[in-house]
C-alpha cells in the first residue's frame, strides 16, 4: 500500500500539495513515484514561471514511462527543488519529503477541491 500523509491535499492525476501560508509545496505521491518505477530525470518549471490548477507544468521520466506533471494549484513558482536536478531518484526515496516546486498561491481556495489523505486512499484503492 502506498504511503499517503495526513495534511496534504491530493490531485487524481497523483499530484499533492502541502499549504505553508500563501506557499504551496507541489510534488508526486508515493503511489505516482511506485507506478513510475525508476525516476531518471524531472523537468521542471523556471522561478517566476506562472502555474494554473489542473495545467502540466512539467514532467517526470522513468525507465518504464513518463509522466505529465499537472498543478493542483494556481500561482507563481517562487522555488524549485534542485536536489532533483542531479538526483531524480530522490523521488522514489522519499516522494513526500522532496517536493518539486514551491508556488506562491494565487487562489488558497482551490485546495477545497482537492482530496484529503482519506479520500486519496480511497481514490487509490479503486
Amino acid at each position: 500500500m502506498a504511503k499517503v500523509l495526513e495534511g496534504l491535499y491530493y490531485s487524481e492525476s497523483h499530484e499533492y500539495v502541502r499549504v505553508e501560508g500563501n506557499f504551496g509545496y507541489v510534488g508526486i505521491t508515493d503511489y505516482a513515484q511506485n507506478a513510475l518505477g525508476n525516476v531518471v530525470y524531472v523537468d521542471m518549471p523556471e522561478v517566476d514561471d506562472e502555474v494554473t490548477a489542473g495545467e502540466e507544468f512539467g514532467a517526470v521520466e522513468s525507465v518504464k514511462a513518463a509522466s505529465d506533471l499537472m498543478s493542483p494549484v494556481s500561482g507563481t513558482v517562487v522555488e524549485v527543488n534542485e536536489a532533483l536536478e542531479d538526483e531524480p531518484e530522490l523521488l522514489n526515496q522519499d516522494a513526500f519529503a522532496n517536493w518539486i516546486i514551491k508556488v506562491e498561491l494565487s487562489d488558497k481556495a482551490e485546495v477545497d477541491s482537492l482530496m484529503d489523505a482519506a479520500a486519496y486512499e480511497e481514490f487509490c484503492a479503486k
